[in-house]
C-alpha cells in the first residue's frame, strides 16, 4: 500500500551507483542555446503565467524548476532538444497536480508536515545524504525546494483521494483472491518475465503525435543511459510509477496481447519501442526471466555486486576544464589503489561525501552498468564515468550469486495488493479524467 502513499516521493535525485551513466568520460561541447521555450540552464525567469488552472496560476518559474528537477532525477541530459520534447508533458503534469491539490482542498484532505518530512527524509536516505543535504543539492542546481515539496504534497493527497474514491466504489472479495491464486497455481510452471512499464496516456487523438514524440525521446534517452525507474517515477501515469514501473513477475496471459507480444521479443535488459494501445503509449523493460513461479527449487537467484564507488564532485553546469580536472583527480586515486580497501580509504580522504561501499543487486542497476560490472575482475576499477554530480570510478570487490529465501508462490496479502493496485490505477485515471473534464485550463505559453 505504500506504493500509492509516496508516488513521487521516491525520486532518486543524487547520483548513486544505480543512476550512473556507464560511459567513459570524454570531452563534449555544451549545446548552444536557442530560442523558443525558456532555458532550463539560464537565469531564473520572471513570474510570467504559463497556465491558469481554475483559480490557480502556474508560473514559468514553476515550469522551469520542475523541468530542471525532472531532467536531473531522470538522468536525462539538459539539452534544448530534451527540454523541447518534455516541456509539454511537464506542464501537463503541473496542471494535473493543481487539479489534485484543488480537489484535496475541496475534500478537506491534507498532507501533514510529518508525511512530507518523512518523504523528504526517505529521498535523502535513498541517496546516502545527510539530513538537510537535499535542500543544498537542489539549490546548487537552480531548483527551488518548493518544486519538490509541491510534487510530494500532491502525491500524498492524491493517494488519499484515490483510496477514498476506491473505497466508495471498489471492493476486492475473497473470491477474487481465490481465483487469482487458482490461476497462478494452474500456470505455475509457465515461463514468466519480470517487467517494468512506463505508461503515457493519450486523452484525445489530438495529443497522439506529441505523446508519441515524447515516448520516442524517452526511449532514446534510456538507451543512452537514463535510468528506467527514475524516468518512470517522473513521467509514467500508471500506479507502478511509484515503484519505478516494476510490475513484478508476469505471464504472457496476464498482459494485454499487444504488450505480451512486445515483451516476448525482448531479452532481459532490453527496452521496447513505444507500444500504442487504446489508452496511450507503453514502454516496457524486461528485467529478468524465469521458468515458472518457483524459478526452480522454490528460490530466486540474483547476482550481487560488492563495489566501492568514488566520485569527484563537479559544480552545476561544469565546463570542460573542470571535467578534465575531475577526471584526472579520480584517475590519480584509481592508480593509487590496489584493492577495494585502498580505494575506499583514498576516496574517503579526498571525497568523503561521495565515496561509498556496498552491495547492489543486478536487477537494480541499469543494463549498461550491469555490463560494465560484468566485465570487471575483483579489485579492478572502471574507467572514469561522467555522472550527474561528478566524475566517478567504480571498483568491483566481488560478485556472487545470491538466492532469495522467499518462495515463488505469492501470499494472499500480495495477491490482494496486486488486485488493489490495478483497481486503484483504474480509479485514479477516471478520477483525474473527470477533474480535467470540468476544469478551466488556460495555457499561456
Amino acid at each position: 500500500m505504500g506504493a500509492w502513499r509516496f508516488r513521487g516521493a521516491s525520486l532518486l535525485i543524487a547520483a548513486v551507483l544505480c543512476a550512473s551513466v556507464p560511459t567513459a568520460y570524454s570531452a563534449t561541447r555544451a549545446p548552444a542555446q536557442r530560442g523558443g521555450a525558456p532555458s532550463a540552464t539560464g537565469p531564473i525567469p520572471d513570474m510570467r503565467i504559463a497556465a491558469v488552472v481554475n483559480d490557480d496560476v502556474i508560473s514559468v518559474f514553476d515550469m522551469i524548476s520542475r523541468l530542471r528537477m525532472t531532467l536531473l532525477s531522470s538522468n536525462i541530459p539538459d539539452t534544448p532538444e530534451a527540454r523541447k520534447k518534455t516541456e509539454s508533458q511537464i506542464l501537463r503534469s503541473l496542471v494535473d497536480e493543481k487539479l489534485q491539490l484543488q480537489e484535496a482542498k475541496k475534500q478537506n484532505i491534507v498532507a501533514t508536515d510529518d508525511e512530507i518530512n518523512n518523504a523528504l527524509s526517505q529521498i535523502e536516505k535513498q541517496n546516502n545524504m545527510q539530513t538537510g543535504q537535499l535542500t543544498t543539492f537542489l539549490k546548487a542546481r537552480g531548483i527551488d525546494r518548493s518544486t519538490l515539496i509541491s510534487q510530494v504534497t500532491a502525491s500524498i493527497v492524491w493517494a488519499k483521494l484515490v483510496r477514498r474514491k476506491a473505497a466508495e466504489t471498489t471492493e476486492i472479495s475473497d473470491e477474487e483472491v481465490d481465483d487469482s491464486l487458482k490461476r497462478l497455481k494452474e500456470h505455475a510452471n509457465e515461463p514468466q518475465s519480470r517487467i517494468a512499464e512506463i505508461f503515457l496516456a493519450v486523452d484525445n487523438p489530438s495529443q497522439d503525435a506529441e505523446i508519441r514524440a515524447l515516448a520516442e525521446k524517452l526511449t532514446q534517452q534510456m538507451r543512452q543511459g537514463a535510468r528506467f525507474s527514475a524516468v518512470a517515477q517522473q513521467f509514467s501515469q500508471s500506479a507502478t510509477a511509484a515503484v519505478g514501473g516494476d510490475m513484478g513477475w508476469m505471464r504472457p496471459d496476464q498482459l494485454p496481447p499487444d504488450l505480451a507480444k512486445a515483451a516476448s521479443s525482448l531479452k532481459p535488459g532490453e527496452l521496447s519501442p513505444p507500444v500504442r494501445t487504446t489508452g496511450g503509449y507503453y514502454l516496457l523493460l524486461v528485467l529478468d526471466r524465469r521458468n515458472g513461479a518457483t524459478g526452480g527449487g522454490g528460490q530466486q537467484s540474483d547476482i550481487v555486486y560488492d563495489v566501492v564507488q568514488v566520485v569527484v564532485p563537479l559544480p552545476p553546469n561544469p565546463n570542460e576544464q573542470a571535467k578534465r580536472a575531475a577526471a584526472a583527480e579520480v584517475m590519480s586515486m584509481r592508480s593509487a589503489a590496489k584493492n577495494c580497501a585502498d580505494f575506499l580509504k583514498v576516496g574517503k580522504a579526498k571525497a568523503p561525501q561521495f565515496s561509498s561501499e556496498g552491495q547492489v543487486n543486478a536487477s537494480n542497476v541499469t543494463p549498461q552498468m550491469r555490463q560494465l560490472l560484468d566485465k570487471l575482475s575483483p579489485n579492478e576499477a572502471s574507467q572514469p564515468i561522467l555522472q550527474r554530480n561528478g566524475i566517478g570510478v567504480v571498483m568491483l570487490c566481488s560478485k556472487q550469486t545470491q538466492a532469495a529465501a522467499k518462495s515463488g508462490e505469492p501470499t494472499r496479502e500480495e495477491i490482494f495488493e496486486s488486485l488493489l493496485r490495478q483497481k486503484l490505477d483504474t480509479v485514479a485515471r477516471r478520477y483525474l479524467r473527470d477533474l480535467r473534464r470540468v476544469a478551466y485550463v488556460d495555457v499561456r505559453i
